[in-house]
C-alpha cells in the first residue's frame, strides 16, 4: 500500500466520512449526492479488484470485500436517503472514518519505518514486496 493511499484516506475519507457523521442534517444535499456517487464508483472500482484478487489468489482480497460489501452500500444508502438516513446509519459512518483513520495510520507508520530501518527496502526486492502487499 503506498503512501499517497493511506494520506488520502487520512486527509480526505476521515474528514468527509466524520463531517456527514456528525453533522447529518446541516450537510449540503449536494455532499449526499456525492455520496452515492462515491458509493457507485467504489462498488465498480471495487468489484474489479475483487474479481482480479480473487483470481490472483491475494491475500488482500479482505479489503476490496470490505469496501464493496460494507462501505459502498453504506455510501450508497447514506447519500439516498439524505436527511431521512436513520441515526445507525451516521453511526456506522462514524466507525468507519475512525477505523480507516487506524488502520492507515498503522499501515504509513510500517511502511515509514521499514524504510528507514530495512536497506533492502531501496532495491528491486523491496518493489516487489510493496507491489505484492498492494495486490
Amino acid at each position: 500500500m503506498s503512501i499517497g493511499l493511506n494520506l488520502f484516506h487520512i486527509v480526505v475519507v476521515f474528514p468527509l466520512f466524520l463531517y456527514v457523521a456528525i453533522f447529518r442534517g446541516f450537510v449540503p444535499l449536494w455532499v449526499y449526492q456525492c455520496l452515492v456517487l462515491l458509493g457507485i464508483l467504489l462498488l465498480v472500482f471495487h468489484s474489479y479488484l475483487l474479481v482480479t484478487k480473487w483470481k490472483a489468489h491475494s491475500t488482500t482480497v479482505w479489503v476490496n470485500v470490505l469496501h464493496v460489501f460494507f462501505v459502498a452500500p453504506l455510501l450508497i444508502y447514506i447519500g439516498k436517503n439524505a436527511y431521512d438516513t436513520p441515526k445507525w446509519a451516521f453511526e456506522l459512518l462514524a466507525l468507519s472514518s475512525f477505523a480507516s483513520l487506524g488502520q492507515h495510520l498503522y499501515k504509513m507508520v510500517l511502511t515509514v519505518q521499514g524504510l528507514k530501518t530495512n536497506p533492502t527496502l531501496v532495491g528491486p526486492q523491496a518493489q516487489q514486496e510493496l507491489r505484492l502487499e498492494s495486490n
